[in-house]
């Protein structure tokens, strides 16, 4: 299999943990990580690493500076696949990537138990693979599920 240049992107928190069990999977590909705090990056440590801002949906300055830091990255990585486990920064990252001919996977959080996250349900019409950690949330149009990250 071809080595694929993956943008590997979430916000802190539970979003960043989920994405760091999957560290394992994109073994023998060219990760960039990409998430909230420059404090994560010891935990990627070596691997190209970029940092945007943090915002929710109330917060609109933050919110357009965070769109915008994240079409950059993505720009600038030109990513063949991204990655999310959310939440708004990594649903950017799905749109920007599926805009520019990337893969797109979405897998949302675990804290999503009951319901699918808003960030999720936002990245239904961008995620070439719709993924959820809870089976009582899926559906067969998707999101699916396959298992949890965090066990």
């Amino acid at each position: 299999m071809p080595t694929k240049r993956v943008l590997a992107i979430a916000s802190g928190g539970g979003h960043w943990i989920e994405l760091m069990q999957l560290k394992p999977a994109l073994e023998g590909h060219e990760v960039v990580w990409c998430t909230v705090d420059r404090a994560y990056q010891a935990h990627v440590a070596g691997a190209p690493f970029y940092v945007v801002s943090d915002a929710t949906r109330w917060d609109r300055l933050r919110l357009l500076r965070s769109l915008f830091e994240v079409a950059c990255v993505v720009w600038k990585v030109r990513p063949d696949v991204v990655l999310s486990t959310g939440a708004l920064p990594g649903w950017f990252g799905i749109v920007f990537g599926k805009i520019m001919g990337a893969k797109t996977i979405w897998l949302d959080s675990l804290a999503n138990a009951e319901r699918l996250s808003m960030a999720g349900a936002w990245a239904r019409p961008f995620a070439d693979l719709w993924l959820t950690q809870s089976p009582s949330v899926a559906r067969p149009s998707g999101p699916h599920y396959f298992g949890t990250v965090i066990g």
